[in-house]
């Protein structure tokens, strides 16, 4: 072997073994189950309050299901509903309904199929300071002309958040 050869293989082997060194472990806020829900049933209230039959989702920092909650009577849909809107929200780290604004802005965006995310109005993440841990998403709330269902739901969504406000920080 070339001394070259031999010295490129020594500082090569230095920094594979030096880089462990630097490591370090990821230190992270994650939402709890009972955060997850008050969020949830905070949501649920807030809308069967107002007449609304609707279901829940708290999804966590990798878009997994924490709760799911149906409400009395809400439509079989809204439980997929309430998911994706809040996957969405969590993948994009926006509030759901930004994706609609999104798609019209750029229409290729609507030909992209991304499994479980919608352009829909109802879920919204999730903060602590700028980092997004998670998102919640509604569905169900019945559109009228002076409003739309999904601005519905996302005030509900926003009361459960802001019952867990002082946790979020």
């Amino acid at each position: 072997m070339s001394s070259t050869f031999v010295r490129l293989v020594a500082v090569a082997l230095t920094c594979v073994l030096a880089a462990p060194a630097s490591a370090e472990l990821l230190a992270r806020k994650d939402l709890s189950l009972a955060t997850a829900l008050t969020i949830a049933t905070t949501a649920a209230e807030t809308c069967k309050a107002q007449g609304q039959r609707v279901s829940v989702t708290v999804v966590g920092r990798t878009g997994e299901v924490i709760v799911q909650l149906r409400g009395d009577n809400a439509s079989p849909h809204t439980m997929e509903n309430s998911f994706r809107k809040a996957y969405t929200s969590r993948t994009f780290r926006i509030p759901s309904g930004e994706m609609v604004q999104r798609v019209k802005d750029n229409p290729q965006l609507g030909a992209i199929h991304l499994t479980n995310v919608i352009a829909a109005q109802g879920a919204l993440p999730i903060m602590v300071g700028t980092d997004v841990i998670g998102a919640a998403g509604v569905s169900g709330a019945v559109t009228t002309p002076e409003s739309p269902g999904g601005a519905k739901d996302e005030a509900c969504v926003k009361a459960g958040i802001a019952k867990v406000a002082d946790q979020l920080k």
